[in-house]
């Protein structure tokens, strides 16, 4: 069951995240990079947040590697100080993932579920986001596996390089 701080986070995460696209792909709000993640603010609510694109994506149905249109694919994490949000991760896949279905997260050893959404993937909770974050600082790469409404099963490894600095720009700029 979502709790009423989950719902605010997922109804704060919908608008960051519109907002994250529309700034990835517009550049507009960017205030640094830092190697593969970029950082965003926004003043107006304030937010901020880091958000990176795949550096690897493998699509596969029935074992086979398959060529799927898919949308922006973006992992994140963002705060929004006025909503009470510090470090809420967040993944969009570029397609609706599976009814009922969950997103796997791969740091090193460590490994983490994502509760799906439509297009959208996030922690169950704020102790879950915390966790996520500390392996994503001490890792090298995340690899998401999440399975599409249509069944095919997607792979995307995100570099982590840069995730520390990034993270920690956005948290000093949304404090």
């Amino acid at each position: 069951m979502v709790s009423r701080f989950q719902r605010v986070a997922l109804s704060v995460a919908f608008t960051v995240i519109a907002a994250a696209g529309w700034a990835q792909e517009q550049s507009s709000n960017q205030v640094a990079a830092k190697s593969a993640w970029s950082v965003f603010e926004d003043a107006n609510p304030k937010e901020c947040w880091v958000v990176s694109a795949p550096t690897e994506t493998v699509n596969t149905r029935g074992g086979q590697v398959v060529a799927v249109r898919r949308g922006s694919i973006l992992f994140m994490t963002f705060f929004r100080p006025d909503a009470g949000v510090a470090g809420q991760v967040a993944f969009t896949g570029g397609y609706g993932f599976a009814d009922g279905s969950t997103v796997k997260v791969a740091v090193g050893s460590d490994e983490f579920e994502l509760f799906t959404e439509g297009e959208w993937a996030w922690p169950a909770s704020a102790e879950d986001d915390a966790k996520i974050i500390v392996a994503l600082k001490k890792g090298a790469n995340a690899v998401l596996t999440a399975r599409s409404g249509r069944g095919t099963q997607t792979k995307d490894t995100f570099s982590l390089i840069g995730y520390t600095a990034a993270y920690g720009e956005a948290q000093k700029r949304c404090k």
